[in-house]
């Protein structure tokens, strides 16, 4: 075959690629590539299937889209200049007055059939354009499915069965010559309809109401319900072909005949050029990067929260995954945050590594120990790494509080939360952010509008959700965006531009002069209370946060000493004399007076009564108060009774004791076997080394150069020998036959062959049956022979591999080029 001659089948247009093209398609369809076709006919075959086809065409911005629909409807094969019209008009129903757009779809046409011919969706030369057959069936339309654009089927379709003599009468009332041929008799009809000037002189004699029917099936969908006596209207239509019966009940619109309504356009509104992203605001640059860093301070604390949040362990894990309702709203009021937000954070916090499972029995969520290694790190490191987690990550918290296909609640940290398009989304999403001048925050909906040209179709998306999650994925964008800090007032910032474009370091050394410096030092106040005015040094927090409990957040934090959170302090080991120490290296105000007496009244009481197991015992040097406690009504639950002076027994355990006993306002203290006072301490526990969730891919990951070259090369070596010219044997030479298409050859003829062409370095083919019986053949270039096995490249395979000789069935030498 010249390499002038068009190709017959998508096969040979594929094969007709230079490898750079073969690339291209397998890098834009990466599906084709699992697993690595054997050869240019198998990838075409699989370039065709239902599945793969789907995929592709889901891929497509709108413009190509409507391209490929355009040529569902068009003949197969199409010209070019056919498929221009189709996507263009005639302009004969406005005057002419579309020239501006006729011009943008004439600009635009060669770059979307360029992509549907890189996808292989498209294949053939201009004049003879053919859309793959399992496109068209998807876009073509039926009565089960209705085109995209909106057509009928065509003339030809809608009459196939139909009686002779009703196409007669159908002639007649057009004025058409009658004819006895069903096939001429549709080709007249069809004419007719296809003839700009005949078919408006026929529509010059309908009917007002019949122009109304026609006005509203003319853009889809192109069938109507009739009653077994239709109105005159309708009958007028249906006499002349205009309608064509689909059932005893239903007609349709023909495709020809439409398509003259509409002025020869498959689309009503086409749209050959992307949207334009509309600016809401224009802010000043400084200002858009200040409120984004404020607001990725505020996400650094809110996480470091929750991690204290959860510190001792979190909330338990439902049997079917994920957190109760009532502990989302729990986690909600602690970090003062509506239930939203609050799972936006935790998922964020999952997302990122620094929560996850303790796999224990009884299963909770705790921080992980890679948590403590990111409350080390500067903050805008744990920013950038927080930024990064979100951007890959596939987990989906806008979707928390719905439901999935089957009706079940969907919950944080929950099983079904993954939507393997939230990536793309989110990146592109801030591409379109990037792409505007800095300072400017785009429109909301021109963003959406935008988004839906690119990707049109749906998604990797469960059907309960519809056909626009794709949308909802960019609204919440926006939302998590700013929370995150990535945006300020709407606009991108420009640490979040260098994380897109530069990485992480260039985004943090960015985001680091706009971040308030860690203070070492407090406020101290007469009213029991500690101001903190801007964020503090970390072991500072840490203490600060076991001595007080947090009042009030914002700007400035504001801590509160009470009796329960000195305690707490003394518990996790303190004594007085260090918190005292504490508080003066640590404030710029002097020691107030109340502060220090509450320190001292709190340690003085502090573990003057010791619980121990008996099942739970209370001992105190001083009778008066173990008298005071058996007094007290409150008691009468612990069931105590007296074993000494000094010493009380109760029925229950030492945790209870210990809990009930400082609900009676007293400060005990748990000791040991030993006696020595045990100390709790806060934070401890953590989950097992864990590794952050692994995003869920929207289909198969997109191979890197590397491996594309490599399957070319094998694509196009068990291309050469499937379609390799050969040199059959002779008739009557010894060992030959013509009875299989796998060589034959005896042993020795082989044996002689292959030793003759290690040799010489040329390239045989060969007929080769494996262990398992399955036949194959294999253009090998064979280097050495011996010991029974031939070892040689394998073309096929594009490797060296070594064969068995008595696994041979033959050989044969290349056919000589030229």
């Amino acid at each position: 075959m010249g390499t002038t001659t068009p190709p017959r089948t998508l096969a040979e247009a594929l094969r007709a690629r230079g490898d750079e093209s073969l690339a291209g398609l397998l890098r834009a369809r990466p599906d084709l590539l699992n697993p690595v076709p054997n050869d240019i006919t198998q990838l075409a075959t699989r370039a065709g299937t239902r599945a793969s086809v789907v995929r592709a065409l889901e891929h497509l911005d709108r413009f190509a889209l409507q391209t490929a629909e355009a040529l569902a409807v068009a003949p197969d094969p199409a010209p070019y200049d056919t498929l221009l019209s189709l996507l263009t008009g005639d302009g004969l129903d406005d005057g002419g007055q579309r020239d501006d757009m006729g011009a943008a779809i004439t600009a635009a046409l060669p770059g979307a059939l360029a992509t549907l011919r890189e996808q292989a969706l498209v294949w053939g030369e201009d004049d003879r354009l053919r859309l793959v057959r399992t496109a068209r069936e998807l876009l073509a339309p039926s009565p089960q499915h209705p085109s995209p654009t909106g057509l009928g089927p065509t003339v030809a379709e809608a009459t196939a069965g139909m009686s002779p003599g009703r196409l007669q009468e159908i002639l007649a009332a057009t004025d058409l010559p009658a004819t006895h041929d069903p096939v001429s008799a549709v080709a007249a009809l069809s004419a007719l309809f296809t003839d700009r000037t005949r078919m408006a002189e026929l529509l010059d004699t309908a009917p007002v109401e019949a122009l109304s029917v026609l006005d509203r099936l003319v853009w889809g969908p192109p069938y109507g319900e009739v009653t077994p006596n239709p109105t005159p209207p309708v009958k007028w239509l249906r006499d002349r072909g205009l309608l064509l019966p689909v059932s005893t009940r239903t007609v349709v619109l023909p495709r020809e005949a439409a398509l003259h309504l509409r002025a020869g356009r498959a689309h009503r509104v086409p749209e050959p050029a992307p949207p334009a992203v509309a600016a809401a605001a224009e802010r000043d640059p400084q200002a858009v990067d200040r409120a984004a860093a404020g607001q990725a301070f505020t996400a650094l604390s809110t996480i470091e929260e929750l991690l204290k949040l959860w510190d001792g362990g979190g909330p338990t894990i439902l049997r079917a995954g994920g957190l109760s309702v009532r502990e989302l709203k729990r986690a909600a009021t602690a970090l003062d945050v509506s239930e939203p937000i609050a799972a936006f954070w935790i998922e964020l916090a999952y997302g990122a590594g620094l929560l996850a499972s303790d796999g224990e029995t009884d299963e909770r969520y705790a921080p992980t120990p890679a948590s403590d290694e990111w409350l080390d790190l500067p903050a805008e490191d744990r920013w950038t790494h927080l930024a990064t987690a979100w951007l890959a990550g596939t987990r989906t918290p806008g979707l928390v509080g719905g439901q999935d296909a089957k009706g079940r609640a969907l919950s944080a940290l929950g099983p079904e939360l993954d939507r393997s398009a939230a990536p793309d989304v989110r990146r592109r999403v801030l591409t379109l952010f990037a792409e505007l001048p800095p300072g400017t925050a785009p429109e909301a909906e021109t963003l959406l509008r935008r988004l839906r040209w690119e990707r049109p179709l749906r998604g990797s998306a469960p059907a309960a959700e519809g056909s626009d999650l794709r949308s909802r994925l960019a609204l919440w964008t926006l939302n998590e965006a700013e929370l995150l800090g990535i945006t300020g007032r709407g606009a991108l910032s420009a640490q979040a531009r260098a994380l897109l474009d530069e990485g992480e370091q260039t985004a943090a050394a960015l985001l680091s002069p706009l971040l308030p410096d860690p203070l070492d030092h407090v406020l101290l106040q007469a009213d029991l209370t500690a101001v903190a005015p801007g964020p503090l040094e970390r072991p500072l927090a840490d203490m600060l946060s076991v001595l007080a409990d947090v009042e009030s957040k914002g700007g400035a934090t504001v801590y509160r000493f009470t009796p329960g959170s000195v305690r707490r302090a003394l518990d996790a080991g303190q004594a007085a004399a260090d918190l005292h120490a504490f508080l003066a290296a640590h404030s710029r105000t002097p020691v107030p007076q109340p502060l220090s007496y509450l320190i001292d009244d709190v340690a003085r009481r502090h573990g003057h009564l010791r619980i121990g197991a008996a099942s739970a015992y209370v001992r105190c040097d001083d009778e008066a108060v173990l008298n005071e406690i058996l007094a007290d009504r409150r008691s009468t639950g612990l069931r105590l009774r007296r074993l000494a002076p000094t010493v009380l027994a109760a029925q229950t355990d030492p945790g209870s004791l210990l809990e009930a006993l400082r609900d009676m306002g007293y400060a005990p203290a748990a000791e040991s076997a030993e006696g020595d006072v045990l100390i709790t301490r806060a934070g401890a526990r953590r989950t097992p080394p864990r590794t952050p969730p692994a995003p869920v891919p929207e289909g198969p990951p997109v191979p890197d150069d590397t491996l594309l070259g490599a399957a070319v090369r094998a694509i196009r070596a068990g291309d050469t020998a499937a379609t390799v010219a050969r040199k059959e044997p002779q008739e009557g030479a010894p060992g030959s036959t013509h009875s299989g298409t796998l060589p034959r050859t005896t042993p020795a003829e082989t044996l002689a062959t292959v030793q003759a062409a290690a040799m010489t370095g040329s390239t045989v083919w060969i007929g080769y049956v494996n262990a398992d019986g399955a036949a194959s053949q294999r253009v090998i270039a064979p280097v050495r022979v011996e010991g029974g096995f031939v070892t040689g490249y394998d073309h096929t395979a594009d490797e060296v591999r070594t064969y068995p000789l008595h696994r041979i069935t033959g050989v044969a030498e290349l056919a000589e080029e030229g």
